[in-house]
């Protein structure tokens, strides 16, 4: 398990900025690894640590790659 990123974190900050405006984030980039059977974030975890700090419980567009 990883640790969230603080809200100090430039790149959390201004996601944070764009949330409180009402502006849209890119999707959390998500990698299928089927030889592990886990899924990993694989790009813009500072995307889930900015909508974490507002609602645990949000939804949060996604995008998954992997092998077929």
């Amino acid at each position: 398990m990883v640790s969230l990123l603080g809200m100090s974190n430039s790149h959390v900050e201004r996601d944070r900025g764009k949330i409180m405006l009402d502006e849209k984030l890119s999707p959390l980039l998500l990698f299928r690894d089927k030889r592990n059977d886990k899924v990993i974030i694989a790009d813009s975890y500072h995307h889930l640590c900015a909508v974490y700090t507002f609602d645990e419980n949000a939804m949060i567009a996604c995008k998954i790659a992997g092998p077929d």
